[in-house]
């Protein structure tokens, strides 16, 4: 996001509780955060298991064969998913618009790289066991729809038309986090039923994307 809401950025008045209302603006990015820290701390993990030399097996040769792809998904989607909380942080946001239009750029090629090498991902490595023709359908559908949304969002900011670009930066930023959310789709069926099949598996994670995109809508259209 790289500029402020369709209110502008002008900052406003401090009032009376001013200060709890603050406190509780950050909620948001705080959870924002603590989702995006599930995947992150998942890529770190697969980061130094790259870096350090780990026994090469059947579930990360794929890795090891072409490690560029996935440390480049890695650190733009850690990057595009906390970063991207702050600007949720509506005081935040609007008392330091500069920042908010630096960071707004960072979170495009941020978005733009993490999307683009998890489409690269799903074409051209070898798809681990679990992993079928659906959930390659939505992982393509749902990366292509991020780096639509990105690409929309930055046009609408250059033609100054600041719903727009709020609306498909929101739609962007909850299709790049969903990987938080899908840990927590999957996670019953796991506990409940073992480890999910081809079809559930593929439906499992889809959920994770189309809760977040339906938040994301309901956030959009919010008075």
């Amino acid at each position: 996001m790289t500029e402020s809401s369709v209110r502008g950025v002008e900052p406003r008045k401090v009032r009376p509780g001013g200060r709890a209302a603050e406190v509780s603006g950050w909620t948001g990015p705080i959870g924002l955060i603590m989702l995006s820290a599930i995947p992150v701390v998942a890529g770190a993990l697969r980061v130094g298991e790259l870096a350090g030399g780990a026994v090469v097996t059947p579930a990360n040769a794929r890795f090891f064969a072409t490690p560029l792809p996935v440390v480049s998904h890695i650190i733009g989607a850690s990057l595009y998913g906390i970063v991207g909380a702050f600007q949720f942080a509506r005081r935040f946001r609007t008392r330091r618009p500069g920042w908010h239009r630096m960071a707004g750029r960072i979170l495009v090629v941020c978005g733009l790289v993490a999307a683009l090498s998890g489409l690269w991902m799903t074409m051209f490595y070898p798809r681990p066991e679990g992993d079928g023709d659906l959930l390659a359908v939505f992982r393509l559908v749902f990366g292509t729809a991020m780096a639509v949304s990105l690409v929309l969002g930055f046009a609408a900011i250059r033609r100054r038309d600041f719903r727009r670009h709020r609306a498909w930066m929101i739609r962007a930023y909850a299709i790049g986090v969903a990987a938080g959310t899908q840990a927590f789709t999957q996670l019953p069926w796991m506990l409940l039923v073992g480890p999910p099949g081809e079809i559930p598996r593929a439906l499992l994670v889809a959920a994770g994307w189309v809760i977040n995109l339906a938040v994301a809508e309901w956030i959009i259209r919010r008075p």
